[in-house]
């Protein structure tokens, strides 16, 4: 069974139409969310090592520390910040307590002040409770770790134990389950006499410290925003969970760490970058970003892609029909017109609406259509030519018998005479007769040769340029005679202006076209001729009165041996070759000519360049 191109497109354009919308959906529910996930942790591993070059150029700067952050989080749409050696979030003064602790057995921490970081115990949206519980002057008890001789508190509690603040992850890590909120009184613990005389801690407990103090200032964030990493508790959990893990040694490195982490169900990418800040000491860079958009995305994709495959796969069938019958829209008529040039039908082209192979393809197969047309037209027009050309021997032969023939007869006739001595006395008159003959039959066969040299299309005109004026003037003095003696009238309005062309055959032409003129105009009338001058050539026109020529025959006027009427008799003289002639060296010039009727008679005319 034969199956058409827009069928076979169709199939193999929906088909591998399918293969990619099926490669496509296994890319994105099984290689997407690696890939993404790849993708974004190295966009973020190349903005951290912008970001570290960045801080350690800030040298302690603040205000550009933090200002870093919030580009980093504004450009990647990932938490960033920068901790200490024990983990405390570098710069949270904006979010702290300031003690001013009392006498202790630890020098360190004796009489001087501390600044708490309340991030580790609450979130801002407890800012209205802890100005009313923190406020300046009250009293208060913090129980912490020493590390590095720094203080971490992990319970900060009110003298009266009815507000307490506590770090559980780190709380947990020290006491247990059980904190020691729970085991002692409050005696026992904020009595600052008891506490100056406290025993000194068993080497177990050497990191554990109980300091006592006053509250001497409280510090609140202030116009916090999207980017304060104070709102983010997850971001701030696992802050926490790796100062403890530091403080305690548990799964601590000190290299780089990439870590995956999730929780209710949207997975998290952790990034701990050390490094060692203009002291030596070394910090950390702490980042966590979600990849909860592409989990979402891939979720919803999955859920729709019912709909989506059946939608993609009804466009698919259109767009394949489409593009099937867009594609093979051309090759179709480029079959049907190849198939009407097989007939020798070249009526139709095939549009070109592409620049690619199949517009190039109707390119040349237009190109080939005409082109055969031509030559098959120009056959036609040879084979047509040769038939006229035949007709145009056969009338040439029989316009060259019937002017052969009159002479002839006449010269038969004077022999006749001669031979039969009838008219003796006039013996002088028919050998003149004769010699009158003779000199038309030479004139006839030297215009025939003429003609003949210029119909042959060999020819060439060799041009050269001359004064029109001048020519006229002589022309009209060589027919002075012929003039004077038809008693007529001429009329001369004549530019001094020269032409470009050969001058010996534009005079053979204005001669034929005077002599014409007095050949045909009564006696005591008429010829007038002139030359109008235009932009780039010029008119020459030889009017005459007289009778007009008949409207039908003024275009045959230029074939050979025509005489359109008696008053065109061969009595008028001349072969009837003249205009033929004439006309044959215009064309050969490129010149067009014409003859019309005026008012009072006949005008011929004809068109030379002037020379620039």
């Amino acid at each position: 069974m034969k199956i058409g191109i827009v069928a076979k497109l169709f199939i193999l354009t929906t088909l591998l139409c399918m293969l990619i919308l099926a490669t496509m959906y296994i890319g994105q529910t099984i290689f997407f969310k690696q890939y993404y996930a790849n993708q974004k942790v190295d966009e973020i591993n190349t903005s951290i090592q912008s970001f570290k070059k960045a801080y350690l150029k800030a040298e302690g700067d603040v205000s550009a520390i933090k200002k870093l952050q919030q580009d980093f989080y504004q450009e990647n749409q990932t938490w960033i910040t920068n901790l200490d050696s024990t983990g405390t979030i570098q710069y949270a003064d904006d979010f702290s307590v300031t003690i001013h602790l009392d006498r202790s057995r630890n020098k360190d921490f004796s009489d001087r002040d501390i600044t708490i970081p309340l991030y580790s115990f609450t979130g801002l949206e407890d800012i209205e409770r802890l100005r009313f519980n923190l406020e300046e002057g009250k009293r208060i008890f913090i129980d912490g770790i020493i590390k590095d001789d720094t203080f971490i508190p992990a319970i900060v509690m009110s003298e009266n134990r009815s507000n307490v603040l506590e770090n559980k992850l780190l709380s947990e890590k020290i006491y247990g389950k059980q904190a020691p909120i729970e085991s002692k009184q409050p005696s026992e613990t904020l009595d600052s006499k008891q506490a100056a005389i406290e025993p000194e801690p068993s080497p177990k407990d050497s990191l554990q410290r109980y300091l006592t103090g006053q509250i001497k200032k409280l510090q609140l964030p202030v116009g916090a925003t999207s980017s304060n990493i104070y709102t983010n508790r997850l971001f701030i959990e696992r802050i926490k969970q790796f100062q403890v893990n530091l403080l305690v040694n548990e799964n601590h490195t000190s290299t780089a760490e990439t870590i995956d982490y999730e929780q209710n169900n949207i997975k998290y990418k952790l990034f701990i970058r050390p490094i060692k800040d203009t002291n030596g000491e070394t910090t950390y860079i702490y980042a966590m970003t979600s990849l909860q958009p592409v989990d979402e995305a891939v979720q919803m994709l999955e859920d729709y892609y019912v709909y989506l495959i059946l939608f993609v796969l009804l466009l698919v069938v259109l767009a394949s029909f489409y593009y099937s019958k867009k594609i093979a829209k051309p090759l179709l008529q480029v079959n049907d017109t190849t198939n009407k040039i097989a007939n020798l039908d070249f009526s139709e082209t095939i549009p070109i609406t592409s620049k690619d192979e199949i517009g190039t393809l109707s390119h040349n197969i237009n190109t080939l259509s005409h082109t055969l047309h031509s030559y098959i037209n120009q056959l036609q027009q040879d084979i047509e030519k040769e038939k006229q050309l035949e007709n145009t021997r056969k009338e040439f032969i029989s316009g060259v018998s019937h002017e052969l023939k009159t002479p002839l007869s006449i010269m038969k006739s004077c022999i006749s005479i001669l031979q039969d001595g009838v008219a003796s006395n006039k013996k002088d008159y028919y050998f003149k007769a004769m010699a009158n003959e003779v000199d038309k039959m030479d004139m006839l066969i030297v215009d025939m040769l003429e003609l003949a040299k210029f119909e042959s299309g060999t020819y060439k005109m060799k041009m050269d340029d001359f004064s029109i004026d001048q020519v006229i003037e002589y022309i009209c003095e060589q027919l002075t005679l012929d003039i004077t003696n038809k008693q007529l009238h001429v009329q001369k309005h004549l530019s001094r202006i020269k032409v470009v062309a050969n001058q010996h055959r534009i005079e053979q032409v204005i001669t034929n076209f005077i002599t014409n003129a007095i050949r045909y105009t009564p006696e005591n009338k008429t010829i007038m001729i002139s030359t109008i001058e235009e932009q780039d050539r010029v008119k020459v026109c030889v009017e005459n009165q007289g009778a007009h020529i008949p409207q039908e025959q003024l275009e045959k006027i230029w074939d050979r041996f025509y005489r359109g009427d008696t008053s065109r008799r061969r009595s008028k003289g001349g072969t009837g070759l003249g205009l033929a002639i004439s006309k044959n060296i215009l064309e050969l010039h490129d010149s067009q000519y014409g003859v019309t009727n005026t008012e009072d008679g006949v005008l011929f005319f004809f068109y030379l360049d002037k020379k620039e």
